[in-house]
């Protein structure tokens, strides 16, 4: 079986685990590689250390340097920027000298630094290299309110991870460092841009160079050219997903959307129109009354929006910015979060009796671009992310890992505030408490994180609840079940279930949901033909006749859509269309989740629930 085999390399995998480091400052430039410092760590390349004592906690400093402070209040950019880790001192002394460690750098499995965006510029597709540049320009405002923009004008410090930019470090700069900046360091590696795309790049580091355009306006040129060329691209998805509730707890508190057998079910209306765009998992906030059912109603719930939202994207002549699309995933989770604090207020629930939940939500919006030659293209290949509370989403490949999401936890929190390094954090006895939560407060005081990507390479999408996250284990077992879906050898549905059983193994004390899609951007082979169920292909999406179909009426109890203009004039009205839109669904998805809610008061009142909470329909 999958899970035996794989259960067999993992015994082996988690033994040779390994922590590189990158160590800061001339210092530690000038230690000789073969050295170990402090009895713990290894010399492996230069300013590259090994902890061979990856199960301690490092030294703290006392109080945070300056030195370390950017990292700490960039720490929900992550995924661009490494992480402080802890501080070394060179000699036995007090008085010596602390070096800087950084964990989380683009270092390798084998301690080799990733190359740099340079050296890899002239073998990367187009879209590529302009998915990169246009990664960068987003990191521009952060760190240059950071003091940091220097990090971003170093052709050394500039690496990347197949689609990811990877900042070795941050530096600091006592210049003020602008946008013409910026757009010399760009007109530098123009020469090995690809030709398709080197008359449009060169006309925008003239305009930053000049000064001629504000950066919001560059930003919407690279966005353009960005998504016109991953459109060129095919795409095809499948996704699958399951829930447990795990060895030890009576009730599963998860729920996930889509089940297995929501895709058993593809056929129906409903179906036919989320799948396979979207993929949710939400886990029920512990220690609150009713998590079981605010993650039901929030997948009940987003289910509806998000068929309106669709509906509404396959009705736009032109792409929607992706601005506007976060802001109305935003609307969305308010909605919802105002759907169960409705239900905790009516029932008069409060401080830790008041329904909660996580939230982790990937919506791939099949939008249309037309180029500047009146060409259509399908499928802009965008992904959006949206999360809250602590579930994960991850970006698998054959060769990595990536962690896309930060955790709303006390841990994090401190370290954004500047107060602590992560691993110091990490100590505290609530470290791992939420500070946010679906139906926990009000809205105003809710900030879901929504970023977007571009799907670029083949690669799997997981999300996951913590009953898979915890200690590690996404990192520690990718490797088993992601090269096996890519390369044919396993469905998404069997490593589903085999990694539900490998999280049950490890992790048991808690439920687990996980939602895995096989995104695929380069052609089929005819081997491969099969795997892929042409019905959850997106070659675009049908636009329905109405805006909600006939089941979607019976289950919102009748209740008319009317009043909506599907066809805005100007961006303004779009805007307004929309929030119109999401008020009458927020109205209709309120009265459906409050009478699926009491339905399933009443169900749990007569049966017990049972191990396994498939999404109610």
């Amino acid at each position: 079986m999958l899970l035996d085999r794989a259960n067999d390399r993992l015994m082996e995998s988690t033994t040779r685990f390994q922590r590189y480091l990158w160590a800061l400052g001339d210092l530690a430039a000038k230690i000789p590689t073969g050295q170990t410092i402090a009895d713990r760590y290894q010399v492996v390349a230069p300013r590259i250390w090994l902890d061979t004592q990856s199960d301690r906690p490092p030294r703290f400093p006392s109080p945070v340097p300056e030195e370390i402070r950017p990292y700490l209040h960039l720490y929900p950019w992550r995924l661009h920027i490494p992480e402080a880790f802890g501080v070394c001192q060179w000699a036995q002394s007090e008085d010596s000298p602390e070096i800087v460690l950084l964990e989380n750098a683009p270092i390798d499995g084998n301690g080799q630094l990733y190359p740099t965006l340079s050296e890899s510029r002239s073998a990367a597709k187009p879209v590529r290299q302009v998915y990169w540049l246009w990664q960068l320009l987003q990191l521009w405002t952060p760190l240059q309110e950071a003091g940091v923009a220097a990090s971003l004008l170093d052709e050394n410090n500039i690496r990347v991870q197949g689609w990811r930019v990877w900042l070795l470090e941050l530096k600091p700069s006592t210049l003020k460092h602008s946008l013409k900046d910026l757009g010399q360091f760009w007109s530098n590696g123009i020469d090995s841009t690809h030709p398709e795309i080197a008359e449009p790049l060169t006309a925008i580091c003239q305009q930053l160079r000049g000064g001629e355009a504000t950066l919001q306006e560059i930003s919407t040129q690279l966005d353009a050219l960005l998504l016109e060329r991953a459109a060129r691209q095919p795409l095809r998805v499948q996704v699958a997903g399951t829930t447990d509730s795990g060895l030890v707890r009576p009730h599963n508190e998860d729920a996930c959307y889509p089940t297995l057998e929501d895709l058993q079910e593809k056929d129906e209306p409903l179906q036919k129109e989320l799948l396979p765009h979207v993929a949710i998992v939400c886990d029920g906030v512990g220690g609150h009354d009713g998590g079981e059912i605010a993650s039901h109603m929030t997948v009940q719930v987003l289910k509806l929006q998000l068929r309106a939202f669709l509906t509404e994207i396959a009705r736009e002549s032109a792409a929607v910015s992706h601005t506007l699309i976060c802001d109305q995933l935003a609307a969305i989770v308010r909605v919802v979060n105002n759907t169960i604090c409705a239900q905790n207020d009516a029932q008069d629930r409060e401080s830790r009796q008041r329904m909660g939940t996580t939230l982790v939500m990937a919506l791939q919006v099949p939008q249309k671009v037309i180029t500047a030659a009146g060409e259509t293209l399908e499928n802009a290949h965008e992904l959006y992310l949206t999360n809250i509370g602590d579930s994960r989403a991850y970006w698998l490949t054959r060769d990595y890992c990536q962690r896309l999401t930060v955790d709303d936890d006390v841990a994090g929190r401190e370290v954004r505030l500047g107060r602590s390094l992560y691993r110091q954090a990490l100590e505290r006895y609530d470290a791992a408490a939420l500070t946010q939560a679906l139906g926990t407060r009000d809205s105003q005081m809710l900030h879901p994180t929504i970023d977007r990507l571009i799907l670029d390479e083949d690669g799997l999408l997981l999300l996951c609840s913590d009953g898979l996250s915890d200690n590690d284990w996404v990192e520690k077992s990718w490797h088993e079940f992601a090269p096996a879906v890519l390369n044919g050898e396993r469905t998404l549905e069997e490593t589903v279930e085999a990694w539900v059983r490998l999280a049950n193994e490890k992790n048991g004390h808690d439920n687990t949901s996980i939602v895995l899609t096989h995104y695929r951007v380069s052609e089929l082979t005819a081997k491969e033909v099969q795997l892929f169920d042409p019905a959850h292909q997106t070659k675009g999406l049908d636009t329905p006749d109405t805006l909600m179909s006939e089941s979607s009426k019976a289950l919102l109890y009748d209740q008319p859509t009317t009043g909506l203009d599907p066809y805005p004039s100007r961006r303004r009205d779009r805007t307004s269309s929309w929030i119109a839109m999401l008020g009458i669904i927020a109205a209709l998805a309120m009265s459906a989740a409050i009478g699926w809610l009491a339905m399933s008061q009443l169900g749990d009142r007569q049966t017990p629930p049972p191990p396994e909470t498939d999404v109610p329909e």
